[in-house]
């Protein structure tokens, strides 16, 4: 795993230990009662649309969470780099508190919001993946999304189940804002304003530098996607890369 999906996932497991201790002294049950989110209590408990996100009702909640970051953490964090995957982990998390206060004195725990963001940013930058709904049925990622949010709408308004419906509905929405504000303002930006369709073509110098970068230096995640890029051009040419691929390995490159 990637450094940060790994300490997140560290971190909500330590939680739930605290948690469960809890249930046998009073002090921490009541620490761990005001890190929990109540929406109608936020102006007096600021770091709850935080601090929720690191507590579970129970270890199928938590499972179910953190098997959604193994899965989809790591391969974004190497793309997104770990100060952009955090602000994407926790603009997710923040946003799905706010969205909560449709809910306003609901007792919120979870990292679900945070997760859903997390998928929205792989379904960004691989929507044709396919993921297996309920480790069954394959669906495209960006169908997958697609369905998370449609049944966090309809779960909201029909407000039963003891789901956070309009906090996972929070979570997409928070996740879609970062990641558009991150490429307006990032290097990749300026990378496609450069690379206009008809202007700009990939020159050799570009792609004998790209192909010199050491692959045994990198993270097994990064060096598996610059793989899959790099087979990509050896089958359909440079000029086939998107923006996003071309500034991945701008930066890889730029880091060697």
């Amino acid at each position: 795993m990637t450094p940060w999906a790994r300490r997140l996932l560290i971190a909500n497991v330590a939680l739930f230990l605290v948690t469960l201790a809890a249930a046998e002294v009073r002090e921490l049950a009541l620490l761990v009662d005001r890190l929990a989110l109540v929406p109608a209590l936020i102006p007096y408990r600021p770091w709850t649309i935080v601090t929720y996100a690191f507590l579970h009702a129970d270890l199928l909640h938590l499972l179910f969470n953190m098997i959604g970051l193994y899965f989809f953490g790591p391969r974004l964090e190497s793309v997104l780099g770990a100060r952009r995957f955090l602000g994407l982990y926790f603009t997710s998390a923040i946003a799905a508190a706010l969205a909560s206060l449709m809910t306003p004195f609901a007792v919120i725990v979870g990292a679900s919001g945070a997760i859903f963001g997390i998928l929205m940013g792989y379904a960004k930058y691989w929507p044709h993946d396919r993921i297996y709904f309920w480790g069954v049925i394959p669906i495209q990622a960006r169908w997958f999304i697609v369905l998370l949010a449609a049944y966090s709408i309809v779960g909201g308004l029909r407000s039963g189940g003891g789901i956070a419906h309009f906090a996972h509905l929070g979570g997409i929405v928070g996740g879609w804002i970062f990641l558009r504000t991150m490429e307006a303002r990032s290097r990749a930006a300026r990378f496609r304003k450069q690379a206009a369709p008809a202007a700009k073509r990939v020159t050799e110098a570009e792609l004998e530098r790209w192909r010199r970068i050491p692959r045994e230096s990198l993270h097994p995640v990064n060096r598996e996607e610059l793989e899959r890029i790099l087979r990509k051009i050896d089958e359909r040419g440079a000029d086939s890369l998107d923006p996003g691929e071309r500034a991945y390995l701008e930066r890889l490159s730029a880091a060697d």
